[in-house]
């Protein structure tokens, strides 16, 4: 999935020129958290944050600190046209809320971590009705071809498959499916050899 599908298309944005309080009140406004900081013609000079222009805004009233202070002068970015996964790890490590898309160093939009988190709940289909079966697999070559099967083979109609990165000795796949009785899967399973963790209608 690409970023320009998922990303705030068109985004509200400002110049260096506007005051700490015009931007927060713009924020408010338009209900956002991020802005960024262009010159004419789109072209991003920085970024600001709501959190960032509150903790400026006294200090600006007592002294010489402008939105260029406290505008980040060379954010992280992401182009349209990456994978939303590209953006999920740099939100990720780098622990921020959202950041711009720029394409030929033009602001084309924005991408925060909400819009990343509806990304993948919609690619694991968590809000539609569905089942989940949680099984161990391990090592052994093509055990997930055959945790798949069998499921398959009960009926099971598989939406997604995901693996936790961080039980690594266990290696939990969590099948989501679509709406059905889990207890015969569950009992399949468990007949060929697999621990289930959890199964859920």
């Amino acid at each position: 999935m690409r970023i320009k599908s998922m990303m705030i298309q068109n985004p509200i944005t400002i110049t260096e020129e506007t005051s700490i309080k015009e931007a927060i009140d713009l924020m408010q406004t338009n209900s956002i958290r991020h802005l960024p900081v262009v010159s004419k013609g789109k072209f991003l000079k920085g970024f600001v944050t709501l959190a960032d222009l509150k903790q400026g805004l006294i200090p600006s009233m007592l002294a010489d600190v402008s939105l260029t202070d406290l505008m980040i002068k060379d954010p992280i970015m992401v182009d349209p046209d990456d994978d939303i996964e590209v953006a999920a790890r740099l939100i990720y490590k780098h622990k921020i809320g959202g950041m711009p898309v720029v394409k030929n160093k033009k602001v084309v939009g924005i991408i925060t971590e909400s819009d990343i988190l509806r990304a993948f709940i919609d690619m694991m289909g968590i809000l539609t009705a569905s089942s989940r079966v949680d099984v161990v697999v391990g090592d052994e070559a093509g055990a997930l071809k055959k945790a798949m099967k069998i499921i398959h083979d009960q009926g099971g109609e598989i939406i997604s498959v995901a693996r936790s990165a961080h039980q690594e000795d266990r290696r939990i796949c969590y099948f989501r499916l679509s709406a059905c009785k889990t207890a015969m899967i569950q009992k399949a399973l468990e007949k060929e050899g697999f621990e289930v963790v959890a199964a859920m209608d």
